[in-house]
């Protein structure tokens, strides 16, 4: 925690029971994340939409998390954790109802949209609420060892969903995560105490305006990136950056900013946030983009597009699950910044795929990335609670996951426009950019061990 700060809560029921519905909650954040990539074809022919739709329809879950991630976080420490999670849970439900009787391309839009809003309460909430009720090292090592499971256990569950319906009933997986959202209400609302923080702070609502405006124009550029930068993507990526600027200008004047700027400094919260957003933009994208070179370049058919997927994610979920169990603790950037070193070195295992591959080449690979991706997930979920003082832990919380969602909106643009736009096909367009991602968590590995140096102190 961030020395000099107090640490005091305002618990209104310690219930550690929270675990099992939140890390469900979470599992089903996933699952709807993931549910669009192996149906996206059907999707896109369902709605009577056009090809220049698939990445809207695939990235419009991005923008409501991106957007909501941080502002959830700073909601729910103020005005309960619970019950901002709860609202996140309806939302995702009627977001998800819009999705599963969408009849064209806007109204599916927009019910991905508030699935991410949705997303973004129980994400950052959630894990926020395990902090507060698992206050000793080793049993909140377990509950964020848990948590980071249910992140790989949601995509696990997502791939074999959507491959299971088929493409002829790509309405079905989100039909059923409504149902499910509901269903997790009264385990919710019986089992998760409400915690918030000791003292109310004041809503930064100019920052939180000029943040999630920064986030949403940045994810809309990147999606339309992926069909060739053109002046409709280079203004909104301008007009993002001004303000993701003027957000940086408002929170070094206001009282109560949204993200202490003194928490920058902290070496343990720099390092969780570049390890997050270098997860997205380099594993996270690697694999969004597998079942598309399983199905389009390798000639593969929807269960070994999705199969493939489970390798890593079910990998994850093994390795998240046994990492509570080592008894030295891992804290703090050095085994984040190792663990990016061998996703880089799995994801270096896929290169040199040829038309004539197997897609079961790429196992090994995903095997590999998927072990440290599951440590990492553990990791990362208890780093952003551990690197901010305790009244805080939600916006802990989504500032991190806003760094991972946003850099796989990053991370996936940047691997369909090289893996599309490179090379005779698109297993050569592949081999480059697994090339770029794996140099990617090299290079943020690095950084991470760079950012979580703890700063040297003047000899007196």
């Amino acid at each position: 925690s961030v020395p000099g700060v107090s640490l005091k809560i305002k618990p209104v029921r310690a219930d550690v029971t929270s675990l099992v519905p939140i890390a469900a909650g979470t599992a089903l954040v996933l699952v709807t994340y993931v549910t669009p990539m192996a149906t996206l074809t059907a999707t896109v022919a369902g709605l009577g939409a056009g090809v220049a739709a698939g990445p809207w329809l695939l990235n419009s879950m991005s923008v409501g998390l991106a957007a909501g991630l941080l502002a959830a976080g700073v909601v729910g420490d103020n005005v309960g954790r619970r019950r901002v999670y709860l609202a996140g849970l309806v939302a995702m439900a009627i977001g998800a109802v819009a999705c599963g009787v969408a009849w064209e391309a806007v109204g599916f839009v927009a019910g991905r949209v508030l699935e991410g809003v949705g997303g973004t309460a129980v994400l950052a909430c959630g894990l926020a609420i395990l902090a507060n009720d698992f206050t000793e090292p080793r049993r909140r090592t377990h509950a964020t060892a848990v948590w980071g499971t249910s992140v790989g256990l949601g995509i696990t569950v997502g791939a074999v969903l959507s491959a299971a319906v088929g493409a002829a009933h790509w309405r079905g997986p989100y039909l059923a995560v409504a149902a499910v959202a509901l269903v997790l209400l009264w385990p919710s609302l019986t089992r998760i105490g409400e915690s918030r923080a000791a003292g109310r702070r004041r809503l930064d609502g100019g920052g939180l305006g000029l943040f999630a405006s920064a986030m949403i124009l940045l994810v809309c550029a990147l999606t339309l990136g992926r069909n060739g930068i053109h002046l409709t993507s280079v203004v909104l990526g301008a007009a993002g950056l001004l303000a993701l600027i003027g957000f940086g200008v408002v929170e070094t004047r206001v009282r109560d900013p949204l993200v202490e700027p003194k928490l920058l400094r902290h070496n343990r919260f720099r390092a969780a946030t570049i390890g997050s957003f270098v997860l997205g933009a380099g594993v996270i994208a690697t694999v969004s983009f597998v079942p598309t070179l399983a199905q389009t370049g390798l000639r593969a058919g929807i269960w070994p597009a999705s199969l493939l997927v489970v390798v890593w994610s079910g990998t994850s979920v093994v390795t998240a699950f046994l990492s509570r169990l080592v008894r030295h603790p891992m804290t703090g950037p050095v085994p984040i910044a190792v663990a990016l070193v061998v996703v880089a070195a799995g994801q270096a295992l896929g290169f040199g795929v040829t038309t004539e591959s197997s897609p079961w080449r790429l196992v090994p690979s995903l095997f590999v990335a998927g072990v440290a991706t599951g440590l990492l997930n553990a990791l990362l979920g208890r780093e952003a609670v551990a690197s901010v003082h305790a009244d805080r832990a939600a916006m802990g919380s989504g500032a991190n996951n806003t760094a991972r969602y946003f850099g796989a909106a990053v991370g996936i643009t940047s691997f369909v426009v090289v893996a599309t736009h490179v090379g005779d096909d698109l297993a050569a367009g592949w081999n480059v950019a697994i090339a770029v991602s794996a140099a990617i968590s090299l290079v943020g590995a690095g950084a991470v061990a760079l950012a979580g140096r703890a700063p040297r102190h003047p000899r007196h």
